[in-house]
């Protein structure tokens, strides 16, 4: 089976029920923008679906430098009620930050509202809604807890405790359920969040094995209840209820993965060539024609918008 057939077989053997979150658009229409990280030139790039991946189609970017800054890992767009809509960025440079989306087009280190160094390679960032907290996941094996002592004010987000979890590399909190999912090395954990300001903590409520390093940790945004993971050995769809794991396909090197609403599954695939074996130039979509931009190395996608499910 070609590597399309896999992408449509996953959008098409989702379960049939209406969509559970519009994104920018109507299901039907399926029109979306789309964020991704992209190491080379080392931005951030929002692009509506439809158009080429050029400079001059970007709806927003967000260019932090190098140094700690380094290969931008992750990317989110989250709301809150002080700064309006804020993106969450990760660089394995080892550095997170919460930059202020403002009306410009093109934002840059000096429109970061916070940033700080975790270390140990990050790979994933999330805010906890409703707290404030932000959490970072490293591949070196750890979740790092910042914590403010004013939510509206992320200048005051200080680190507060780091929980161990072997080959961190995804976060992502469930409003629904109120835990932050976590992955690592063949693992999904779940965590409370308890207290507030300074004294939250993350406490662990649980955990699902399965085989092979994991990676990315998206929603399904289809199917509320239903979490799209990759590892070494495949594509995984986890259901938050009964924590059954299925796999969706046995393709490798999937870096990105997330399915719209509208059912059309959004990817990246490492191509294992070129000095980073870990990006791919392309963009790859399950109902639509793939966008690739020349010389570029993608590493993370997302649907852009704020809904965390």
């Amino acid at each position: 089976m070609n590597r399309r057939s896999i992408l449509r077989g996953l959008a098409l053997g989702a379960v049939a029920v209406p969509a559970a979150v519009l994104l920018e658009g109507t299901a039907q229409a399926a029109q979306y923008s789309v964020a991704a990280t992209e190491q080379v030139a080392n931005k951030v790039y929002v692009w509506p679906k439809g158009k080429a991946l050029t400079v001059a189609n970007r709806q927003w970017s967000f260019s932090p430098g190098g140094g700690a800054w380094a290969n931008l890992s992750d990317v989110r767009l989250r709301n809150t009620a002080a700064h309006g809509y804020v993106v969450l960025v990760a660089a394995s440079g080892g550095r997170v930050g919460i930059v202020d989306h403002t009306s410009e087009t093109d934002a840059e280190g000096n429109d970061l509202l916070w940033s700080a160094a975790p270390g140990g390679n990050p790979h994933a960032v999330e805010r906890i809604e409703g707290n404030g907290s932000i959490v970072a996941a490293s591949s070196g094996g750890f979740l790092s807890l910042y914590s403010p002592t004013a939510v509206s004010k992320p200048s005051t987000l200080a680190l507060v405790k780091t929980y161990s979890l072997p080959g961190a590399h995804g976060v992502l909190w469930d409003p629904s359920m109120k835990v932050l999912w976590a992955i690592g090395d063949g693992t999904i954990r779940w965590y409370k969040v308890t207290g507030s300001y300074r004294s939250t903590r993350l406490s662990q409520a649980g955990s699902k094995s399965f085989s092979g390093l994991g990676h990315d940790l998206q929603p399904d945004y289809q199917n509320k209840g239903k979490l799209l993971f990759t590892a070494s050995h495949g594509t995984y769809q986890f259901d938050t209820a009964s924590k059954a794991i299925t796999r969706l396909s046995t393709e490798t090197r999937v870096k990105a993965l997330v399915r719209h609403s509208s059912g059309e599954v959004l990817s990246v695939r490492a191509d294992d060539t070129g000095a980073r074996t870990w990006g791919s130039p392309t963009l790859r979509f399950s109902d639509s024609a793939d966008r690739t931009r020349s010389g570029a190395e993608f590493y993370k996608a997302r649907i852009w918008t704020p809904a965390y499910e």
